[in-house]
């Protein structure tokens, strides 16, 4: 895929033959000028009796091309270890026969051949470190070397330098600066993925999507992820040089960057703004006034810009796809192959016991009597690298999480922990995995608290945690689901024998309480309700329109029954915190033997539509309590529908050419809005966020809107739009674009 710095430097590659006068005999300091990719490096021609450099050509369209750098905006050169490169040498002269040649390459603030920050090589042999360099045939007056790095080389930007000696003098001409990333091409590196199909999705991949919604209501939502894009990669390297590891010791920080466990753990623990000064500051609650709202975010890179442009202060405000997404971005333009995982029903279990704890009062409502809690969706990455510290047999994707849910080693950073010690329960093992393993897979109770010293057990389900875990399918949009990937089949005697052994191995009783001395009385297990319950939607949920409701209800016995039902509506936020009260219902039902009777109800729009303008998620509760035997619980978790966007692309797609995008939308409420506008990104497409104010629409009004974009990049590419409202929460569409290349 060609991208437009590949004409940059074909000019500058154009230019590898141009001579530089020397300004004095005498100078003796060090010049350095890149224009148009090509760097030059000038010293005083006392210095260079044996060799005299008119500049270094680069050969970075060829470089990037061998490398799968091409697409980085950017006219340095950006290479992946393990895998050689060119330079060429343009003399002023020749080279003197006996002249003995070493390459020298550092990074770092204090670069130490003992911390591989730094390497001496030779022509012809590989240095102790794995550097080698070799002359290859070139034309008359050039000099042109194959330099390779070894594949455990510490990534990051790197000065190269080259030494000759002729006689007794040693001379040293900077040949300029290179990108070093990891390298999933390399069957060497600890990155290695062996499928190209799977190395073009992960990381070559600047797009993609994150699933959000319920268990049974699971949506898309697109995301700009814009690794390549221009500073993104200078941004990402200093992310790393911003940390808490960094600061404390730059030397030994950097040194350790040759290793993906690390690097990846690093970013977890920057892309959050609690500890350092993170890229992103979390919120879950309140107004978002000085900052933007999460749900607004459609991409990382201005994200990313907005942390650097403003010297590193926190963006305002992300939630867990906020953190993923820009996480995702951040590895990726670093070379570790990323994906985005979406685990529906998470549990955040805050003391590690492997049970979450939900308590509601008599009449329903939610109490908040426990740190525990099950979000409808978690969103966090997952990384591929092999695990030199744990074994061979914990290879491959590895849970990152950059949400600050709970501190690790004092910071909050999450990972990366194993997949496959996730799903074997091996809790024991780095990092962070009891969390992870809690998320997919622990046990959900619910308690009715009566008072202080009486609570009733009414619900227990080990079935309920971690469902449908999701990631976007390789070459497409389609939803892949990889909970096989975190846990055997729900129910299974497998599942129940990993679940124990966790316990065993975090010191946990079966009852969910920490190991003593003493052990503990055993809960009273739930009884079992003599009734079924079920809550119905009439119709798909509507942004705008009333909802309408029914609970069925059946005696499972012979026995009579008088039932007390209490029915509870609350606008929640996906961590399903509730948010507001929008109704509440009492209504007593008589059932006969095996009867079944259904009560039915309504929200209308006039009793949500306050409490939904930034989110559109409501929890219906009925709790029925009968004096015969056990209450029984029943939940719904209700998504409102917003209307779709339209999105046309009016003519073909071609890289520096103009083309015409029409986006057709409906006013979803039977009242008039305003000051509404309509934002358009996508990388390759838009250099910068397009934003357009759309005129008041009256009630269930269409409206189009039209605008221009030049896509820049060739290839498969998203064109994300949103329509940002006050009176209802945003509505989002995108559509893909294949960009054919500039004739």
């Amino acid at each position: 895929m060609e991208t437009e710095q590949n004409a940059a430097t074909d000019k500058a590659d154009a230019s590898q033959n141009a001579e530089l006068n020397y300004s004095s005999v005498e100078e003796k300091k060090e010049t350095l000028w890149q224009a148009e990719g090509t760097v030059f490096a000038v010293t005083s021609p006392c210095l260079f009796l044996a060799l005299k450099v008119a500049n270094v050509n680069w050969q970075t369209k060829l470089n990037k091309a061998a490398h799968h750098t091409s697409d980085y905006s950017s006219r340095e050169a950006i290479l992946r270890r393990g895998q050689a490169f060119s330079i060429t040498l343009n003399l002023k002269g020749t080279a003197q026969a006996g002249e003995d040649f070493t390459f020298v390459a550092s990074t770092g603030p204090s670069p130490s051949e003992s911390q591989q920050t730094k390497a001496i090589f030779s022509l012809s042999e590989e240095d102790a470190s794995g550097w080698s360099a070799a002359q290859e045939p070139s034309e008359p007056g050039c000099m042109t070397f194959t330099i390779a790095s070894p594949a455990n080389a510490v990534v990051g930007r790197y000065k190269l330098k080259l030494q000759t000696v002729s006689g007794n003098k040693v001379s040293s001409v900077p040949l300029g600066h290179f990108v070093l990333l990891f390298n999933p091409w390399c069957p060497k590196d600890e990155v290695y993925m062996a499928s190209e199909k799977e190395r073009r999705e992960y990381v070559l991949n600047d797009s993609g999507i994150i699933f959000q919604g319920l268990d049974k209501c699971i949506e898309q939502e697109a995301w700009d992820y814009g690794q390549f894009e221009e500073g993104i990669l200078d941004i990402s390297l200093a992310i790393l040089d911003r940390s808490l590891n960094h600061r404390q010791d730059p030397a030994a920080d950097v040194s350790s960057r040759s290793s993906p466990v690390y690097v990846s753990r690093v970013v977890s623990a920057m892309v959050n703004s609690n500890d350092e000064k993170g890229v992103v500051e979390g919120k879950w609650s309140g107004k978002f006034r000085r900052g933007t709202n999460p749900l607004q975010w459609s991409g990382s890179v201005a994200i990313l810009r907005q942390w650097h442009r403003r010297r590193c202060r926190p963006v305002r405000y992300g939630q867990c796809w906020v953190f993923a997404g820009v996480m995702c971005t951040v590895l990726r333009s670093l070379g570790i192959p990323t994906r985005v995982i979406t685990n529906f029903n998470s549990a955040h279990d805050r003391n590690i016991n492997l049970s979450i704890d939900k308590y509601i009062d008599a009449s329903g409502k939610t109490l908040d009597l426990s740190e525990d809690s099950v979000w409808n969706f978690h969103v966090w990455n997952e990384c591929w690298f092999t695990r030199r510290d744990l074994g061979s047999f914990y290879d491959g994707w590895q849970v990152l999480d950059a949400t600050p849910q709970e501190r690790s080693k004092g910071i909050y950073q999450c990972g990366p922990a194993s997949t496959r010690a996730i799903k074997e329960g091996d809790v024991n093992l780095d990092y962070d995995s009891p969390f992870v393993f809690a998320a997919v897979n622990a046990d959900y109770v619910t308690w009715i608290h009566h008072s202080r010293k009486r609570r009733e057990r009414i619900y227990s389900d080990t079935r309920r945690i971690g469902k449908f875990i999701s990631t976007k399918a390789v070459g497409t949009n389609a939803r892949v689901d990889v909970t096989a990937s975190y846990k055997y089949p729900e129910g299974s005697l497998k599942e129940r024998r990993v679940y124990k052994k966790a316990l065993r191995l975090l010191g946990v009783s079966s009852t969910g309480r920490r190991r003593r001395r003493r052990r503990p009385k055993r809960a009273q297990p739930a009884r079992k309700p003599g009734i079924s319950g079920k809550l119905l939607l009439g119709a798909p949920p509507v942004t705008g329109q009333d909802i309408l409701l029914t609970l069925a209800l059946r005696n499972l016995s012979s026995d009579f029954k008088s039932i007390k039902v209490k029915l509870r509506a609350s606008a929640v936020l996906y961590t399903r915190k509730p948010k507001a009260e929008i109704l509440q219902l009492s209504r007593s039902v008589q059932l006969g033997s095996e009867e079944a009777k259904e009560i039915s109800f309504t929200i209308s729009y006039a009793q949500y539509k306050d409490s939904l303008k930034e989110d559109r998620k409501i929890l219906v509760t009925a709790l029925c309590e009968s004096k015969q035997g056990a209450s029984l619980l029943v939940e719904k978790d209700i998504v409102l529908q917003n209307p779709f966007l339209t999105i046309q692309v009016l003519g073909p797609a071609v890289v520096h050419k103009a083309v015409d995008v029409e986006v057709t939308f409906t006013n979803p409420l039977a009242e008039a809005v305003t000051d509404c506008v309509l934002r358009a990104e996508g990388s390759g497409l838009l250099k910068e966020q397009l934003r357009i104010s759309v005129a008041s629409m009256a009630p269930l009004e269409s409206t189009t809107v039209h605008f221009e974009i030049v896509p820049y990049k060739s290839g498969i590419r998203q064109l994300q739009v949103d329509l940002v409202c006050i009176h209802f929460s945003d509505i989002k569409g995108f559509v893909m674009l294949d960009v054919a290349p500039a004739h």
